[in-house]
């Protein structure tokens, strides 16, 4: 069946669906993440674009992932049509040359109940934000979720805690909203 080209824009096509919630979290009542495993993430948000690209660096092994991810733009940000491509590193290189902001986070995995949240610590400018975050496979099991008993608030519905919002804030206005969020 031929498609037009509105009815391939509009499926996504190509694309999962990513169901994923978020929360701030409380530094002082969160485990520990001393000695846990961790992957650093290094994003570039290409400026003018919903392209993310992103180098995850393995603190065990150092293995490295590299990716071009897309998220699109839709009224319900708990199913967000996202699309990802693997790199080469000489891909990767002529990807990192193009304008945009970066954002540095390690991630460590916390079991809190029977789900397992990711945790953000944020580097640099942001140094002191830690966000978790949790995927699940379907809008029920989604919902279920329970915020862990670390987290302060969800920000799953506030677009100032998105990555690509995030990456713009820089030091001057990245202290302030730290603190902020932290309070």
């Amino acid at each position: 069946m031929l498609r037009g080209l509105d009815e391939e824009l509009a499926a996504h096509k190509y694309s999962h669906v990513e169901r994923e919630r978020r929360f701030l979290v409380d530094p002082l009542k969160r485990p520990s993440l001393d000695g846990c495993r961790s992957i650093l993430i290094e994003d570039l948000y290409i400026t003018d674009t919903r392209c993310r690209l992103r180098r995850m660096t393995d603190s065990v092994g150092g293995r490295v992932v590299l990716k071009l991810s897309k998220k699109y733009d839709v009224p319900d940000p708990l199913a967000r049509p996202l699309v990802t491509t693997y790199l080469t590193p000489e891909e990767y290189a002529l990807f990192a040359a193009l304008p945009g902001h970066w954002l540095r986070k390690r991630r460590h995995a916390v079991s809190s109940g029977s789900a397992e949240f990711g945790i953000d610590s944020f580097e640099g400018a942001l140094a002191g934000l830690e966000l978790a975050e949790i995927e699940q496979p379907d809008a029920a099991s989604l919902a279920a979720v329970h915020p862990p008993e670390w987290a302060r608030s969800e920000v799953t519905y506030d677009p100032d805690f998105q990555g690509g919002t995030l990456a713009l804030l820089d030091r001057s206005r990245a202290e302030p909203f730290v603190r902020q969020a932290m309070r």
